[in-house]
Protein backbone atom coordinates (compact mmCIF):
# COMPACT_ATOMS: atom_id res chain seq x y z
CA UNK A 1 0.00 0.00 0.00
CA UNK A 2 1.47 3.44 -1.13
CA UNK A 3 0.61 6.48 1.46
CA UNK A 4 0.58 10.28 0.72
CA UNK A 5 0.98 13.14 2.98
CA UNK A 6 -0.08 16.50 1.60
CA UNK A 7 2.63 18.59 2.79
CA UNK A 8 2.71 20.57 5.71
CA UNK A 9 -1.62 19.68 6.41
CA UNK A 10 -0.40 16.44 7.67
CA UNK A 11 -2.98 14.84 5.91
CA UNK A 12 -2.03 10.89 5.24
CA UNK A 13 -3.97 9.28 2.89
CA UNK A 14 -3.82 5.84 0.51
CA UNK A 15 -2.12 7.27 -2.66
CA UNK A 16 -6.00 7.09 -4.43
CA UNK A 17 -8.08 10.02 -4.23
CA UNK A 18 -12.00 10.16 -4.95
CA UNK A 19 -12.87 12.99 -7.55
CA UNK A 20 -16.61 14.06 -6.99
CA UNK A 21 -17.35 16.12 -10.10
CA UNK A 22 -18.66 13.05 -12.20
CA UNK A 23 -21.39 11.57 -9.60
CA UNK A 24 -23.17 14.72 -10.47
CA UNK A 25 -23.96 12.50 -13.07
CA UNK A 26 -25.64 10.07 -11.42
CA UNK A 27 -29.05 9.73 -8.82
CA UNK A 28 -28.25 10.11 -5.39
CA UNK A 29 -28.72 6.92 -4.79
CA UNK A 30 -26.09 5.46 -6.74
CA UNK A 31 -23.66 7.92 -5.85
CA UNK A 32 -24.03 7.31 -2.27
CA UNK A 33 -23.44 4.05 -2.66
CA UNK A 34 -20.87 4.48 -5.03
CA UNK A 35 -19.00 6.80 -2.28
CA UNK A 36 -19.79 4.23 0.84
CA UNK A 37 -17.64 1.84 -1.41
CA UNK A 38 -14.76 3.57 -2.00
CA UNK A 39 -14.69 4.35 1.77
CA UNK A 40 -14.91 0.60 2.48
CA UNK A 41 -12.32 0.10 -0.10
CA UNK A 42 -10.22 2.35 1.62
CA UNK A 43 -10.57 5.26 -0.01
CA UNK A 44 -10.25 8.62 2.47
CA UNK A 45 -9.80 11.55 0.82
CA UNK A 46 -12.82 13.07 -1.19
CA UNK A 47 -12.72 16.16 -3.61
CA UNK A 48 -15.68 17.77 -4.42
CA UNK A 49 -16.86 21.80 -5.48
CA UNK A 50 -19.91 23.99 -5.00
CA UNK A 51 -19.74 24.30 -8.88
CA UNK A 52 -20.13 20.64 -9.26
CA UNK A 53 -24.17 20.83 -8.43
CA UNK A 54 -25.62 18.36 -6.09
CA UNK A 55 -22.06 16.79 -5.67
CA UNK A 56 -21.71 17.82 -2.27
CA UNK A 57 -25.05 16.74 -0.86
CA UNK A 58 -24.38 13.49 -2.21
CA UNK A 59 -21.03 13.45 -0.27
CA UNK A 60 -22.73 14.64 2.88
CA UNK A 61 -25.18 11.97 2.78
CA UNK A 62 -22.70 9.27 2.16
CA UNK A 63 -20.76 10.50 4.89
CA UNK A 64 -23.38 11.34 7.45
CA UNK A 65 -22.59 10.24 11.29
CA UNK A 66 -18.93 9.29 10.33
CA UNK A 67 -17.13 12.91 9.11
CA UNK A 68 -14.29 11.92 11.49
CA UNK A 69 -13.13 9.00 9.04
CA UNK A 70 -12.92 10.71 5.90
CA UNK A 71 -11.04 13.86 4.69
CA UNK A 72 -13.27 16.23 2.52
CA UNK A 73 -12.16 19.12 0.52
CA UNK A 74 -14.07 21.40 -1.53
CA UNK A 75 -14.18 24.82 -3.66
CA UNK A 76 -15.45 28.09 -3.87
CA UNK A 77 -14.90 29.64 -6.96
CA UNK A 78 -15.98 32.71 -5.95
CA UNK A 79 -14.73 36.63 -6.40
CA UNK A 80 -15.84 38.63 -3.43
CA UNK A 81 -15.33 38.06 0.21
CA UNK A 82 -19.29 38.00 0.37
CA UNK A 83 -19.67 35.20 -2.18
CA UNK A 84 -16.81 33.04 -0.20
CA UNK A 85 -18.74 33.29 2.45
CA UNK A 86 -21.92 32.52 1.33
CA UNK A 87 -20.40 29.43 -0.79
CA UNK A 88 -18.81 28.37 2.69
CA UNK A 89 -22.01 28.44 4.51
CA UNK A 90 -23.63 26.64 1.48
CA UNK A 91 -20.58 24.18 1.34
CA UNK A 92 -21.20 23.48 5.31
CA UNK A 93 -25.08 22.49 4.97
CA UNK A 94 -24.62 20.43 1.89
CA UNK A 95 -21.99 18.19 3.22
CA UNK A 96 -23.48 17.92 6.73
CA UNK A 97 -20.98 19.19 8.56
CA UNK A 98 -19.06 22.04 10.89
CA UNK A 99 -15.84 21.68 8.80
CA UNK A 100 -14.26 21.33 5.84
CA UNK A 101 -10.26 19.65 5.80
CA UNK A 102 -9.17 21.65 2.64
CA UNK A 103 -10.71 24.45 1.29
CA UNK A 104 -9.52 25.46 -2.33
CA UNK A 105 -9.88 28.25 -3.93
CA UNK A 106 -11.39 26.88 -7.23
CA UNK A 107 -9.48 27.82 -10.50
CA UNK A 108 -9.02 31.72 -9.86
CA UNK A 109 -7.63 33.67 -12.86
CA UNK A 110 -5.49 35.49 -10.15
CA UNK A 111 -3.40 34.38 -7.12
CA UNK A 112 -5.04 35.13 -4.13
CA UNK A 113 -3.12 37.47 -1.77
CA UNK A 114 -3.76 39.56 1.79
CA UNK A 115 -3.74 43.33 0.72
CA UNK A 116 -4.87 42.71 -3.46
CA UNK A 117 -8.43 43.88 -2.35
CA UNK A 118 -10.31 40.80 -3.19
CA UNK A 119 -10.41 40.18 0.69
CA UNK A 120 -10.66 36.67 -0.22
CA UNK A 121 -7.54 35.17 1.17
CA UNK A 122 -8.53 37.73 4.33
CA UNK A 123 -11.80 35.87 4.68
CA UNK A 124 -10.44 32.56 4.35
CA UNK A 125 -7.71 33.26 7.19
CA UNK A 126 -10.83 34.24 8.75
CA UNK A 127 -12.80 30.78 8.43
CA UNK A 128 -9.71 29.12 9.33
CA UNK A 129 -9.72 30.77 12.62
CA UNK A 130 -12.74 29.72 13.39
CA UNK A 131 -12.28 26.45 12.62
CA UNK A 132 -14.85 26.24 9.57
CA UNK A 133 -11.81 25.39 7.56
CA UNK A 134 -8.83 23.57 8.37
CA UNK A 135 -6.12 23.94 5.52
CA UNK A 136 -6.02 26.63 2.81
CA UNK A 137 -5.96 25.20 -0.88
CA UNK A 138 -5.92 26.26 -4.61
CA UNK A 139 -6.55 24.80 -7.71
CA UNK A 140 -5.72 26.04 -11.14
CA UNK A 141 -5.05 25.43 -14.79
CA UNK A 142 -3.22 28.32 -15.64
CA UNK A 143 0.92 27.74 -14.90
CA UNK A 144 1.74 31.27 -14.27
CA UNK A 145 -1.17 30.98 -11.72
CA UNK A 146 0.07 27.98 -10.52
CA UNK A 147 3.65 29.16 -10.03
CA UNK A 148 2.74 32.41 -8.32
CA UNK A 149 0.86 30.13 -5.33
CA UNK A 150 4.05 27.97 -4.96
CA UNK A 151 6.03 30.75 -4.67
CA UNK A 152 3.68 32.92 -2.44
CA UNK A 153 3.97 30.29 0.50
CA UNK A 154 0.35 30.91 1.16
CA UNK A 155 -1.22 27.72 0.40
CA UNK A 156 -1.02 24.20 1.70
CA UNK A 157 -1.77 22.76 -1.38
CA UNK A 158 -1.97 22.86 -4.87
CA UNK A 159 -4.23 21.18 -7.33
CA UNK A 160 -3.54 21.04 -10.78
CA UNK A 161 -3.12 18.90 -13.85
CA UNK A 162 -1.05 16.13 -13.94
CA UNK A 163 -0.48 12.81 -16.12
CA UNK A 164 2.55 11.16 -17.84
CA UNK A 165 1.14 13.49 -21.02
CA UNK A 166 2.96 16.30 -18.78
CA UNK A 167 5.43 18.85 -20.08
CA UNK A 168 8.44 19.19 -18.13
CA UNK A 169 7.28 22.69 -16.82
CA UNK A 170 4.53 20.73 -15.69
CA UNK A 171 6.85 18.34 -13.60
CA UNK A 172 9.05 20.85 -12.39
CA UNK A 173 5.65 22.79 -10.86
CA UNK A 174 5.19 19.51 -9.24
CA UNK A 175 9.21 18.95 -7.88
CA UNK A 176 8.58 22.58 -6.48
CA UNK A 177 5.58 21.94 -4.50
CA UNK A 178 7.63 19.20 -2.74
CA UNK A 179 10.82 21.87 -1.99
CA UNK A 180 8.10 24.37 -0.55
CA UNK A 181 6.21 21.45 1.56
CA UNK A 182 3.26 21.88 -0.35
CA UNK A 183 0.88 19.34 -1.48
CA UNK A 184 0.07 18.52 -4.32
CA UNK A 185 -3.44 17.21 -5.69
CA UNK A 186 -3.26 15.33 -9.54
CA UNK A 187 -6.43 16.36 -11.36
CA UNK A 188 -6.58 15.29 -14.46
CA UNK A 189 -4.74 12.02 -14.05
CA UNK A 190 -6.29 10.51 -17.07
CA UNK A 191 -6.06 13.47 -18.79
CA UNK A 192 -9.99 14.04 -19.47
CA UNK A 193 -10.64 10.61 -20.63
CA UNK A 194 -7.93 10.25 -23.71
CA UNK A 195 -5.56 8.16 -21.01
CA UNK A 196 -7.36 4.53 -21.13
CA UNK A 197 -4.89 2.86 -19.05
CA UNK A 198 -5.35 3.54 -15.56
CA UNK A 199 -2.34 1.08 -14.73
CA UNK A 200 0.05 3.22 -16.63
CA UNK A 201 -1.40 6.35 -14.98
CA UNK A 202 -1.12 5.37 -11.68
CA UNK A 203 2.44 3.62 -12.54
CA UNK A 204 3.87 7.03 -13.77
CA UNK A 205 2.61 8.82 -10.77
CA UNK A 206 3.48 6.35 -8.30
CA UNK A 207 7.17 8.08 -9.13
CA UNK A 208 6.20 10.88 -7.20
CA UNK A 209 5.62 10.10 -3.93
CA UNK A 210 3.74 13.82 -2.67
CA UNK A 211 1.48 13.54 -5.51
CA UNK A 212 -2.42 12.55 -4.68
CA UNK A 213 -4.15 11.44 -7.80
CA UNK A 214 -7.94 12.80 -7.95
CA UNK A 215 -9.31 10.07 -9.85
CA UNK A 216 -13.06 11.28 -11.39
CA UNK A 217 -15.42 7.99 -10.87
CA UNK A 218 -18.94 7.68 -11.93
CA UNK A 219 -19.21 3.56 -12.30
CA UNK A 220 -18.43 1.02 -9.84
CA UNK A 221 -16.07 -1.35 -12.57
CA UNK A 222 -13.66 2.18 -12.47
CA UNK A 223 -14.11 2.45 -8.90
CA UNK A 224 -12.77 -1.34 -8.46
CA UNK A 225 -10.12 -0.39 -10.76
CA UNK A 226 -8.65 1.98 -8.57
CA UNK A 227 -9.16 0.54 -5.37
CA UNK A 228 -7.27 -3.25 -6.35
CA UNK A 229 -4.10 -0.38 -6.86
CA UNK A 230 -4.34 -0.14 -2.86
CA UNK A 231 -3.74 -3.73 -2.11
CA UNK A 232 -1.78 -4.42 -5.46
CA UNK A 233 -0.74 -1.27 -7.45
CA UNK A 234 0.83 -0.99 -10.69
CA UNK A 235 4.66 -1.00 -10.86
CA UNK A 236 6.36 0.63 -14.21
CA UNK A 237 7.66 -2.04 -16.86
CA UNK A 238 8.40 -2.56 -20.59
CA UNK A 239 4.75 -3.19 -20.93
CA UNK A 240 3.63 0.12 -19.54
CA UNK A 241 6.52 2.63 -20.62
CA UNK A 242 5.57 1.87 -24.09
CA UNK A 243 1.90 2.21 -23.54
CA UNK A 244 2.75 5.83 -22.16
CA UNK A 245 5.55 6.31 -24.96
CA UNK A 246 3.43 5.54 -27.50
CA UNK A 247 0.10 7.82 -25.72
CA UNK A 248 2.66 10.44 -25.57
CA UNK A 249 3.77 10.02 -29.25
CA UNK A 250 -0.22 10.50 -29.94
CA UNK A 251 -1.55 12.84 -28.50
CA UNK A 252 1.19 15.63 -27.03
CA UNK A 253 1.22 18.64 -29.11
CA UNK A 254 -2.22 20.38 -29.42
CA UNK A 255 -5.02 18.53 -27.96
CA UNK A 256 -7.54 19.90 -25.99
CA UNK A 257 -7.68 18.42 -22.45
CA UNK A 258 -11.34 19.24 -21.91
CA UNK A 259 -11.72 21.39 -18.94
CA UNK A 260 -13.92 23.66 -20.32
CA UNK A 261 -12.88 26.90 -19.28
CA UNK A 262 -13.11 28.32 -23.30
CA UNK A 263 -16.82 28.20 -22.29
CA UNK A 264 -19.46 29.36 -23.08
CA UNK A 265 -19.22 29.89 -26.44
CA UNK A 266 -21.16 33.03 -28.07
CA UNK A 267 -22.55 30.30 -30.87
CA UNK A 268 -23.06 27.54 -28.41
CA UNK A 269 -20.73 25.15 -29.80
CA UNK A 270 -19.61 22.64 -27.10
CA UNK A 271 -15.93 23.46 -27.50
CA UNK A 272 -14.57 21.33 -24.35
CA UNK A 273 -16.06 18.13 -26.50
CA UNK A 274 -15.60 19.12 -30.07
CA UNK A 275 -12.35 20.05 -30.23
CA UNK A 276 -11.30 16.65 -29.27
CA UNK A 277 -14.10 14.47 -30.85
CA UNK A 278 -11.93 12.93 -33.49
CA UNK A 279 -9.52 11.51 -30.64
CA UNK A 280 -11.95 10.33 -28.45
CA UNK A 281 -13.74 8.52 -31.26
CA UNK A 282 -10.44 6.70 -32.35
CA UNK A 283 -9.61 6.15 -28.93
CA UNK A 284 -12.60 4.77 -27.23
CA UNK A 285 -15.10 3.95 -29.95
CA UNK A 286 -18.27 4.69 -29.23
CA UNK A 287 -21.96 4.82 -30.81
CA UNK A 288 -22.74 7.65 -28.77
CA UNK A 289 -20.01 10.33 -30.55
CA UNK A 290 -21.87 9.44 -33.64
CA UNK A 291 -25.30 10.03 -32.87
CA UNK A 292 -27.46 12.44 -34.75
CA UNK A 293 -27.45 15.03 -31.60
CA UNK A 294 -23.68 14.52 -31.62
CA UNK A 295 -23.74 15.14 -35.13
CA UNK A 296 -25.89 17.90 -34.64
CA UNK A 297 -23.37 19.69 -31.74
CA UNK A 298 -20.34 19.06 -34.36
CA UNK A 299 -21.97 20.50 -36.94
CA UNK A 300 -21.95 23.93 -35.12
CA UNK A 301 -18.80 24.53 -35.47
CA UNK A 302 -19.44 25.32 -39.05
CA UNK A 303 -21.26 29.01 -36.93
CA UNK A 304 -17.78 29.44 -35.69
CA UNK A 305 -17.50 33.12 -35.19
CA UNK A 306 -13.72 33.49 -34.96
CA UNK A 307 -14.06 35.71 -32.30
CA UNK A 308 -11.14 34.59 -30.59
CA UNK A 309 -12.94 34.14 -27.07
CA UNK A 310 -12.09 30.83 -26.77
CA UNK A 311 -8.43 30.93 -27.95
CA UNK A 312 -8.17 33.92 -25.08
CA UNK A 313 -9.82 31.68 -22.64
CA UNK A 314 -7.51 28.68 -23.33
CA UNK A 315 -5.21 27.97 -19.98
CA UNK A 316 -2.92 25.58 -22.59
CA UNK A 317 -2.73 28.54 -25.09
CA UNK A 318 -4.06 26.47 -27.86
CA UNK A 319 -5.66 27.44 -31.18
CA UNK A 320 -9.01 26.84 -30.31
CA UNK A 321 -10.81 28.01 -33.81
CA UNK A 322 -8.07 25.71 -35.52
CA UNK A 323 -9.21 22.33 -33.24
CA UNK A 324 -12.42 22.97 -33.66
CA UNK A 325 -11.82 23.27 -37.47
CA UNK A 326 -9.58 20.28 -37.40
CA UNK A 327 -11.93 17.73 -35.96
CA UNK A 328 -14.66 18.98 -37.60
CA UNK A 329 -12.91 17.79 -40.89
CA UNK A 330 -12.07 14.43 -39.06
CA UNK A 331 -15.60 13.73 -37.80
CA UNK A 332 -16.98 14.70 -40.93
CA UNK A 333 -14.44 11.74 -42.64
CA UNK A 334 -15.14 9.30 -39.95
CA UNK A 335 -18.71 9.86 -41.02
CA UNK A 336 -18.36 10.08 -44.54
CA UNK A 337 -16.90 6.03 -44.51
CA UNK A 338 -18.99 4.83 -41.58
CA UNK A 339 -22.99 3.44 -42.28
CA UNK A 340 -25.01 5.17 -39.78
Amino acid sequence: MAQVTLGRTGITVEKNGFGALPIQRISKGEAVALLRRAYEGGMRFFDTARFYTDSEEKLGEAFAGMRGRVYIATKTGATTAEGFWKDLETSLHNLQTDYVDLYQFHNPDFCPKPGDGSGLYEAMLEARQKGMVRHIGITNHRLHVAREAVESTLYETLQFPFSYLATEKDILLVEQCKEAGMGFLAMKALSGGLITNSAAAYAFLAKYPHVLPIWGVQRQRELEEFLSYIKEAPVMDDRLEAVIQRDREELLGDFCRGCGYCMPCPVGIEINNCARMSLMIRRAPSQAQLTPAMQEKMKQIENCLHCGRCKSKCPYGLDTPALLEKNYKDYCEILAGKEL
